[in-house]
């Protein structure tokens, strides 16, 4: 039985025969809420009794930190450790409930660039029972933009808006990372997953990055899938995956379906990495109702340190600990979580699975293939730049959509208003209601409510609109009374259309 040698660093080849330093590396920890402390204090046991060359200094972030009045989790003072040591490793925290609170993994993650989120899915049948005993895939989630941008607003009394950005610089960035860690691991395949013939712009944007750049990696296999049937594949066949990179909100739905599909959530270790920044953490919550009791499965946040020891190139070091873990699951020991009637004895307490690891240091599993990871190669070995800057594009607007609130009204009534507050420059060409064409030749049995898009294109193909085009038709709009939410420009490039039809237009 074998578990893929996972190791996280992009654009690099391995190389066992480097270098590597004896003195110890500095390493930010933070033990976080709930079970954070005591998985925390159960892993750097293991890492201490291994050998691992880190000097770790603590920070403290969520709950108390939300709580003296820092609305992201963190203090000020905490970002600096992170600077300055660029490797984190996170125990799970507690946001309190309530609004106003951000998340902290997305606040950490953006602002210190870690754009590549990497989840290993690996089965460990049949000492942790699962359905799909041959399970063996990693999971390259975008982990910076989509969704997760959190720019939110509230624009009407009925509707509420989340903008979904997508950037080429993201795209090419996580694709590349994708088809490198594939090349890098000997990984035989790259599927992407999106959503492209809904969301034809941004998620066609990122398909369109995958199609380019697979053609630099022609010794893979390459495939997409629209990300509902590939996740109903996944659920059934996870089999026939290897690597899959996908747009961050649906990465982060598949990749706990399939650390779940393992055997628990509570094994899966994920990596966050940046160019100059990387953390490291368990992809499970503080689970808050186990806390204190001394049960917690310290599994997630283990492997996740071994991820981190692969990344400061202490490789001897992490197939120590991963295959005394693998040992110690060969051996029937478990923490409440996953004891079932194969285990051996009773459960153990969250410090007692540590010190079982720390017993099995230096052994090797029979059943699983021993796992030898090699240390990254330096980074002056990087020839291949994870995103270039293209020239322009001749950029030309051609209207404008003009987002307004109106209660109560018909799209034939607003249309006809708004025929009359239009300029010479720019004509009313459509209303769409939540994206659909409600005006003209809209159909009754559509449901509208107090959101509407009102389109204005160029009075002839050939008229190139201005911004005071736009400023003066706002003007005879907002004097006409009518209440303007928002406005987006239609523009072209390169004579490209960069803006989507209505639907039904």
């Amino acid at each position: 039985m074998q578990v893929n040698n996972s190791t996280f660093v992009p654009s690099e080849q391995l190389n066992p025969n480097d270098t590597v330093s004896l003195e110890k590396t500095p390493i930010t920890v933070a033990y976080g809420d709930g079970i954070g402390p005591e998985i925390m204090a159960a892993t750097l046991r293991v890492l201490e009794a291994a050998g691992a060359r880190i000097a770790a200094e603590e920070i403290q972030i969520g709950e108390k930190v939300y709580l003296a009045g820092h609305s992201s989790g963190i203090a000020p003072e905490s970002w600096n450790s992170l600077r300055r040591t660029k490797v984190f490793l996170k125990a799970p925290i507690t946001t309190p409930a309530g609004g106003g609170f951000k998340s902290l993994n997305v606040t950490i993650r953006k602002t210190l660039g870690l754009y590549a989120n990497v989840r290993p899915c690996v089965s460990y049948a049949p000492f942790i029972a699962t359905k799909h005993p041959k399970m063996d895939l990693v999971i390259v989630r975008e982990n910076e933009e989509d969704l997760y941008a959190g720019i939110e607003h509230r624009q009407t009394d009925e509707v509420f808006q989340c903008l979904k950005l997508i950037t080429r610089p993201g795209c090419e960035k996580i694709v590349r990372y994708a088809f490198e860690y594939a090349r890098s691991h000997s990984r035989k395949k790259v599927t992407c997953m999106t959503k492209s013939n809904i969301m034809k712009m941004t998620d066609g944007l990122f398909l369109k990055v995958f199609d380019e750049i697979k053609q630099e990696y022609p010794e893979l296999s390459s495939e997409h899938y629209i990300i509902d049937i590939g996740a109903a594949r996944l659920a059934t066949q996870p089999e026939r995956f290897d690597v899959i990179v996908t747009p961050n909100l649906y990465g982060d739905i598949l990749s706990d379906i399939a650390a779940e599909m393992t055997g628990s959530v509570g094994l899966a270790g994920s990596a966050n990495i940046g160019e100059h920044v990387a953390m490291f953490e368990a992809i499970h919550g503080s689970a808050p109702d186990i806390a204190g009791k001394g049960i917690a499965n310290p599994s997630g946040l283990l492997l996740a340190a071994v991820m981190m020891l692969v990344h400061i190139r202490q490789a001897s070091v992490a197939s120590k600990i991963h295959n005394a873990f693998l040992k110690t699951l060969e051996d029937g020991l478990f923490t409440a979580e996953l004891h079932s009637s194969r285990s051996t004895g009773k459960a153990l307490n969250t410090l007692q699975f540590a010190d079982a690891v720390i017993e099995r240091l230096g052994r090797l599993p029979t059943n699983f293939t021993p796992l030898h990871y090699a240390n990254p190669a330096s980074a002056s070995a990087t020839t291949q730049a994870l995103y270039v800057r293209k020239a322009l594009a001749r950029k030309q607007m051609v209207g404008v959509d003009v987002f307004v609130h109106s209660a109560d009204c018909s799209p034939e009534f607003l249309a006809g208003r708004l025929s009359t507050l239009a300029t010479p420059e720019l004509t009313l060409q459509m209303i769409t209601n939540r994206g659909v064409k409600v005006w003209p030749q809209g159909f009754p049995e559509t449901f509208c409510t107090d959101h509407w898009r009102c389109r204005f294109i160029a009075h002839t193909k050939e008229y190139i609109v201005t911004h005071q085009d736009i400023i003066a038709l706002l003007s005879r709009i907002t004097q006409g009374g009518v209440d303007v939410i928002k406005t987006e420009n239609l523009c072209t490039f390169d004579g490209e259309q960069g803006f989507a039809l209505g639907q039904g237009q």
